[in-house]
């Protein structure tokens, strides 16, 4: 490693921010209580804020970091909708889920599936939960995090230890992944969540940093000063001024919008349906498969809103996080669009690169050392929330239930230590794997979504909609959809490439996803006999004749939270309207 790329100041700022948020770590969690409640869901106490920065943090790791605004720097703007999106899922769940949800006092999302349905349903939530968590999340933010580091400064390929060659992506997933699991094994939930705070705060801080930073050299680059004068250059060479980067427009115009198209507006968030990753109806529609899985029934999402004091607390705190989601494009998407203004010439894999690039271009002595720890920050965000909700699905819905129902609480808790640490050993071994699929980590993350995510979000929104859906529709239609999602893109994928030009973008095979297991639950549950009344008691399914959704949002005006939920929604149909073709092009 060249240590002249770190300088004192750099390290100390680092290791400063790992001192506070490790010794933060380990306060909280000695003060807990060594039962279930307490470690796995924090003792139901944590307050609208701590829920919330919790959800927020859990959220963004490394693939928006890394892979994220590598696929900003590709394909423009239109991936803030995974951003602006969650206006969507997030008025889902804080309208119809979590009053369901609190009011069953269930620990996990497997267990509501179990009320509702059957054992057979939560075991199989359970377990796809436990390979989407390894596969999809902590082995991609672990290998994500490796290249990171790797190109940020500038580490050689291989290390020698022992006289053995160890490849240095291999070093840097090992490391991290111990020192980020250590206080999340030893603390549960109430660690991981109070930590989230501090790590979401260095996280915007080292964020706010590098697109200001970048703006401001953009500026430069262009004989002028001031923010404004980047954000108008900025504009205008994603826009394709200048024949450098209307060249690379060109050229990847064809790629994203199939063959024939030479223009592409990289700053227009509603793109054509032709579009390879985000065609203009996913946006509207494409919520009800990925997005209601991955922030209504994803266990490492809404754990933190189990755990909340009431429910006033997890919805105001899902609010809160939509408030997050309107600013978070400033630290996750426009990175990308200042690096393509710098220079658009990378190609494929590395545009992943694109993060570390720009702060070692811009950044200088002191400033590396929060960026390295907004970096850490979001590691350590998402693998402690993973390992501890995984831990969480082993112990309660697969060890407990089927395997040793009498065991004690302290040996629960154990056995939640040792699994968090057994999960952490496995996404180690796997992460470096990852880089050898070809695709940019954020496309490879969305791509498993497309086989999981549809099947488990028509059972759960279904299930708490519709009284008449039963425990055989919803046992079929999760594994029929996973085997859809297998069809959709080995044989579909290929039959649409072969005539429209470009592969089916998994944001539209999902859609098709969802709606093969939506027609499949409601067929299935009409013609099988009707759920037993225990399964569809008020605190299970929407009771249509008499709603109280809308009780109990707070008083006075600054603590309701349909006040806030509306000026949450009109922040993001701003922001959409704002990139929507009419205003910038």
């Amino acid at each position: 490693m060249d240590t002249s790329l770190l300088n004192p100041i750099d390290i100390v700022s680092f290791c400063a921010y790992f001192v506070v948020l490790v010794a933060l770590g380990f306060l909280v969690g000695a003060r807990q209580k060594h039962t279930s409640e307490e470690y796995f869901l924090a003792g139901r106490k944590l307050p609208w804020y701590v829920v919330g920065a919790s959800f927020i943090g859990s959220n963004i790791s490394t693939e928006h970091f890394i892979g994220m605004i590598g696929s900003v720097y590709i394909y423009g703007i239109c991936v803030a909708t995974w951003e602006w999106g969650n206006i969507w899922t997030f008025s889902v769940l804080i309208w119809v889920f979590i009053p369901f949800l609190l009011a069953s006092r269930v620990f996990t999302a497997p267990e509501f599936l179990e009320r509702r349905f059957n054992p057979a349903c939560r075991l199989f939530f359970a377990i796809l939960t436990v390979i989407a968590n390894v596969t999809a999340f902590l082995a991609a933010v672990l290998y994500a995090a490796g290249i990171g580091l790797i190109a940020m400064f500038k580490l050689p390929e291989t290390v020698s230890i022992a006289g053995l060659n160890v490849p240095t992506l291999v070093i840097c997933v090992v490391v991290m992944g111990v020192i980020a699991g250590s206080y999340a094994i030893y603390g549960g939930l109430r660690s991981v969540a109070w930590t989230d705070v501090f790590q979401v705060a260095v996280m915007v801080i080292g964020g706010a940093l590098v697109t200001i930073i970048g703006l401001l050299y953009l500026a430069e680059m262009g004989g002028d000063k001031g923010l404004l004068a980047g954000w108008k250059l900025m504009t205008a060479r994603n826009l394709g001024h200048g024949d450098k980067w209307a060249d690379a427009i060109k050229a990847a115009a064809p790629k994203i919008l199939g063959e024939g198209n030479t223009h592409y507006n990289r700053l227009q968030i509603f793109q054509p349906v032709s579009h390879s990753l985000v065609p203009w109806f996913s946006i509207l529609v494409g919520w009800v498969s990925v997005g209601v899985w991955y922030n209504c029934a994803n266990q490492f999402m809404i754990q933190r809103v189990l755990a909340a004091k009431d429910q006033w607390h997890a919805r105001m705190g899902i609010v809160f996080a939509g408030f997050m989601k309107i600013l978070l494009p400033a630290i996750t998407i426009i990175p990308g669009l200042i690096y393509f203004a710098i220079d658009p010439t990378l190609e494929g894999n590395e545009s992943d690169q694109t993060y570390p690039r720009l702060v070692m271009m811009l950044l200088h002595v002191g400033v590396r050392g929060v960026l390295l720890a907004a970096l850490f920050g979001a590691i350590q965000s998402t693998i402690d929330s993973v390992l501890n909700s995984t831990s969480t699905i082993i112990s309660l819905d697969i060890y407990k239930k089927f395997i040793r129902p009498d065991i004690s609480e302290e040996g629960l808790v154990r056995m939640g230590k040792w699994l968090g640490a057994g999960i952490l050993l496995i996404s180690m071994v796997l992460a470096p794997f990852i880089g050898w699929l070809g695709k940019g980590v954020f496309i490879y993350i969305q791509n498993l979504f497309a086989y999981f995510a549809p099947p488990m979000a028509a059972v759960f929104l279904i299930g708490i909609l519709w009284r008449r859906a039963n425990a055989k529709a919803a046992t079929v239609t999760i594994p029929a959809g996973i085997a859809c999602g297998v069809f959709l893109e080995f044989v579909v994928s290929p039959y649409w490439q072969q005539h429209f030009g470009t592969a089916l973008p998994f944001t539209v095979r999902s859609i098709f996803n969802w709606v093969f297991c939506a027609l499949l639950m409601v067929v299935i549950s009409l013609a099988t006999a009707p759920p037993p009344p225990e399964k569809i008691g008020d605190e299970m399914t929407i009771n249509w004749r008499k709603l109280t959704t809308f009780k109990n949002l707070g008083h006075p005006w600054y603590r309701n939270l349909g006040f806030w939920y509306l000026a949450f929604a009109g922040g993001i149909i701003a922001c959409y309207l704002i990139f929507s073709g009419l205003f910038i092009r």
